[in-house]
């Protein structure tokens, strides 16, 4: 190409106008794209007033939620509150002066279980009453002495006082060892055995004693009081003995108003009017 020729084709190109290319989104996709960026705008200022509806109503604070506290010793409820799941928990107790009550629809349990998770002692409080499991129950006072305890070998009742109010008393399917039995001021005490008999030994004695009232011991075969080395005393103002049998006096002795009680070898009592001299090897008929 020559140099006229080139210097001909710039001057043509120079005097064209320059083409310009448009950048952007026009048309029915512009405005498909304002819809979606208003809907946006929309729906994060729906989200964000929800939100602080959420916050508002379920109290969130830096604190905690609702009647839940974050404390440095631990969480912290108020009001009541219900839990779905297990909880797990070192340590649960109520504010100061106010009760902790444990509420259930079925029954509430507390279970202890050793290093390999096996339950070594339980409580349940249920509609039909409050079970214990445990190798050793006690009961203990504000000042630590034992009242009550309970395990496999034996039951003990460290107060200084054990009152019975049912109306037919205690009932005791095998023996008792005990101090001390006396009855309330102004009651009766009764040791009774309606089918079996009714033994009281001490190695030191037994002593029976009424400030007020009678003492009655009453029996359907035998009332036996033995004595293996001491004696057997009754000490009182009158002492009758009614109903003894009344042996044969002999008719040349001399008959009074005053009678003798007499023993039988095998330990029966019997009367026989007073003589002279003993009158009870006459009436040796009773004794059989």
């Amino acid at each position: 190409m020559t140099q006229e020729q080139c210097t001909h084709r710039n001057n043509v190109q120079s005097s064209e106008k320059p083409h310009v290319y448009k950048v952007g989104i026009y048309g029915w996709r512009k405005r498909c794209l304002y819809f979606f960026v208003l809907l946006l705008m929309i729906l994060i200022l729906v989200n964000l007033a929800l939100t602080i509806w959420i916050l508002k109503v379920m109290n969130f604070t830096i604190d905690g939620m609702g009647h839940l506290r974050i404390t440095e010793k631990g969480l912290k409820l108020e009001g009541d509150s219900e839990f779905l799941q297990p909880l797990y928990a070192k340590e649960i107790q109520s504010r100061p002066g106010s009760p902790l009550f444990l509420q259930s629809s079925r029954n509430v349990s507390v279970n202890v279980l050793n290093g390999k998770n096996q339950m070594v002692t339980q409580l349940v409080a249920g509609s039909k009453g409050i079970q214990a499991r445990g190798k050793k129950l006690e009961v203990n006072s504000n000042n630590g002495k034992l009242l009550f305890s309970a395990d496999d070998q034996e039951v003990v009742v460290g107060a200084e006082r054990l009152r019975v109010m049912g109306a037919e008393g205690a009932v005791f399917s095998n023996s008792v060892e005990t101090p001390h039995v006396r009855a309330e001021p102004f009651k009766e005490l009764r040791l009774e055995s309606p089918t079996r008999s009714l033994f009281m030994e001490a190695p030191k004695g037994v002593k029976i004693f009424a400030e007020v009232g009678d003492i009655q011991a009453a029996c359907r075969n035998e009332l036996r009081l033995e004595s293996k080395d001491g004696e057997i005393t009754l000490d009182a103002s009158r002492i009758k003995l009614l109903r003894l049998p009344e042996g044969q006096a002999s008719p040349t002795a001399t008959r009074q108003t005053v009678f003798e009680v007499c023993v039988c070898p095998n330990g029966k009592l019997f009367l026989s009017q007073a003589g002279t001299g003993s009158t009870c090897q006459i009436s040796n008929s009773v004794c059989l």
